[in-house]
């Protein structure tokens, strides 16, 4: 068993899913991976399911019913590592837009250099970004700046989705009490983070966009991520 587990959540990824798994597993650092799918249509599930007789000591998978939000899958992996003991917990996407390699720097971060969370960031030098149309990258990054305006918090990539987190850090975290499931779960727990007074690094990442698959990204998670910002800021203020 490592001391590190890389939770990957998955909803039609058979594009993806086993070269992921692979490239996880090829780094220098032993790493195991918890895969939390909600209910894939396309097969996601059995390709993990094939794969375990392979990696059975390392490679997890947790079917959930249907789907939910990436928010919940995250809460989910997070409670499940919580329970197996390990020391720290990773979050990483499906479609290799978080490079396997940059894995071990985030763990690094945590284990040597006494982050208790570590963010693979696009944006605390510059903006590092491969293959997205401008009008996202804008989004993205002024959505940033947003949120470091309304909320206070210092951190350059507040909806990064690549981040390693100390075990203590989601055990301080109420997750039951988690509100928001798109691109403003990622803010909302940065924010409970740093207002627990963890100590928070920034590790610049490369971020390069999906080649396989489709995005989940919608209207409805902006606007979640907008308006949610504000709701954070608000009850900051009132306790």
């Amino acid at each position: 068993m490592s001391d590190v587990l890389v939770i990957i959540p998955t909803y039609n990824e058979k594009e993806n899913i086993e070269a992921i798994i692979r490239a996880v597993f090829s780094q220098e650092k032993a790493f195991d991976i918890l895969v939390v799918d909600d209910n894939s249509p396309d097969g996601t599930s059995e390709i993990v399911s094939t794969l375990i007789s392979e990696f059975s000591t390392s490679l997890f998978l947790e079917n959930r019913r249907e789907k939910n939000g990436i928010g919940t899958a995250y809460i989910h992996g997070f409670k499940w590592a919580i329970e197996k003991k390990y020391d720290y917990i990773i979050e990483m996407d499906a479609d290799f837009s978080h490079d396997p390699k940059d894995l071990i720097r985030l763990y690094n971060a945590c284990a040597d250099e006494n982050a208790d969370v570590s963010i693979g960031s696009r944006y605390s030098k510059g903006v590092n970004v491969v293959n997205w149309p401008m009008k996202r990258v804008l989004l993205s990054y002024f959505a940033s700046k947003y949120v470091r305006i309304v909320t206070g918090i210092p951190i350059h990539d507040t909806t990064a989705g690549f981040v390693c987190y100390k075990r203590k850090v989601l055990e301080t975290i109420k997750l039951d009490k988690i509100e928001f499931v798109g691109y403003a779960f990622q803010i909302e727990m940065k924010y409970k983070a740093w207002k627990h007074k963890f100590n928070i690094k920034e590790v610049s990442v490369i971020f390069t966009d999906r080649t396989l698959g489709e995005s989940k990204m919608s209207g409805s998670i902006v606007y979640e991520a907008l308006f949610g910002v504000l709701k954070l800021r608000f009850k900051g203020i009132a306790r």
